[in-house]
């Protein structure tokens, strides 16, 4: 194949069975759509290109800056084709989670700027939210920026309504699967490509899933976070089911060594959440029927996330305390406070309270008196045992109240006495009305 241009090789990826042997499956057949096979290197190159190629031209002429709110694979694409057309890149978000990616985009030549957001996720209802300003001004016209604007883009769902959404018909011979299970990021991949099926089979079943609450899963949101996406609309799916980062390794690590797919997390988040799904209806089926999931990108830019969720897939030791090791029974028995008895027990214990949300975002707005240490950093500090004194009354707080409860757990098993987790986390201290400081 001879293409004039990397863009014109977007698209028309393999459409791949998965060995029954593996999936166990009797009457199913599960194939992936390897969306990691684009040139650069994931399902996102489709939106990036469709969303980026009409207003380019004019976008050379008048020297604007290609801005996108992403922290991942869009921003890696839209920076290569920003490199391609002479034009500059930023990428504008509220936290770089994987270090890999960052520096990825800095090698393209992207501007990475950090701004404070409230939550993990742009929050369009928000209208106090540092993010939420900078999208509505980078929408502007004549701001002097190319805003890809992926969250809200119609031309995001279009790309899988023209592309990956036919491809699948045309390669399961004109027909559309049984059943589609797909990862929910910004929601324009399972949006335009359940469309495809429907339209040729209403019947299709559209599994949504998301990222479990605790949790952080490269590419794929939580519950909490798809709702404050503008493309997301919940009809679109039968079932919303969630995955833990735990069972998207486990599922990448069956595509990488039983598969020959070098998968990252989000496919093997989306592969874990179909195997579960269909084994459970797989003996009730009658005739053959097929199956399509996702595999969103590589693996090779998450290996700093793996090492540190898994460390002895490095040959490293497992570390005993750490807070992807605490049981179901003990994060039940975890000290949880709703707003009115923290705000008691601030007042009258002044308990030390420790914000686990980015630097960004606690500079945006924080409970005053609260100290910042940085989830990440957190997790480091407890290799040392515990940060405080065991008898130091200690108050946890994240975006939503799941880590810190996690984290309470943790340090309650260390042998902490008196930690608590804010329940709702800083979301649910602002929508009780309490008051937040900015720095």
């Amino acid at each position: 194949m001879r293409y004039d241009s990397i863009t014109d090789a977007i698209g028309n990826t393999p459409l791949v069975r998965i060995d029954p042997a593996v999936t166990g499956l009797r009457n199913i057949d599960l194939y992936a759509k390897l969306e990691m096979l684009n040139p650069f290197g994931s399902v996102k190159d489709r939106a990036a290109w469709n969303m980026a190629r009409e207003a380019l031209p004019a976008a050379v002429e008048r020297g604007d800056t290609i801005v996108e709110l992403s922290s991942g694979n869009t921003a890696k694409a839209l920076a290569l084709i920003a490199g391609m057309h002479g034009l500059k890149f930023r990428s504008v978000t509220n936290r770089m989670k994987v270090p890999e990616i960052k520096d990825l985009l800095l090698l393209l030549g992207a501007e990475i700027e950090e701004l404070p957001g409230r939550a993990e996720c742009l929050d369009p209802t928000d209208t106090d939210d540092p993010l939420t300003r900078i999208h509505r001004m980078l929408s502007e016209a004549e701001s002097g920026y190319l805003h890809t604007d992926q969250y809200y883009s119609p031309l995001n769902v279009e790309a899988h309504l023209t592309g990956t959404g036919p491809e699948i018909v045309a390669d399961l011979d004109g027909r559309a699967p049984d059943h589609f299970i797909a990862c929910v990021g910004t929601a324009g991949s399972s949006t335009g490509v359940a469309t495809v099926l429907r339209g040729h089979n209403p019947a299709v079943e559209v599994v949504g899933l998301v990222a479990h609450k605790s949790d952080f899963i490269p590419g794929i949101r939580t519950i909490d976070e798809v709702h404050e996406v503008g493309l997301f609309d919940p009809g679109t799916y039968d079932t919303i089911d969630s995955v833990t980062a735990d069972q998207a390794i486990d599922g990448m690590l069956t595509l990488v060594r039983r598969c020959g797919l070098p998968a990252g997390p989000t496919g093997g988040g989306a592969f874990y959440g179909a195997l579960r799904h269909l084994r459970a209806v797989d003996d009730g089926c009658t005739g053959r029927r097929t199956a399509v999931f996702i595999v969103c990108d590589r693996v090779e830019s998450y290996l700093g996330y793996l090492r540190h969720r898994r460390p002895e897939l490095f040959n490293q030791p497992a570390r005993p305390d750490s807070v992807g090791t605490v049981t179901p029974a003990e994060l039940s028995a975890a000290k949880v406070v709703d707003v009115e008895a923290a705000r008691k027990w601030i007042a009258e214990d002044r308990p030390l309270v420790v914000d686990l949300r980015g630097p960004f975002a606690y500079a945006a707005l924080h409970i005053e008196g609260s100290i910042n240490i940085v989830d990440e950093l957190f997790d480091e500090l407890l290799r040392g045992g515990l940060p405080f004194g065991a008898r130091q009354p200690v108050l946890l707080a994240c975006p939503v109240g799941e880590k810190s409860a996690g984290y309470a757990a943790l340090l309650t098993r260390m042998g902490h006495q008196d930690v608590r987790s804010l329940a709702g986390g800083i979301i649910g201290w602002r929508d009780a009305g309490a008051p937040l400081v900015r720095d």
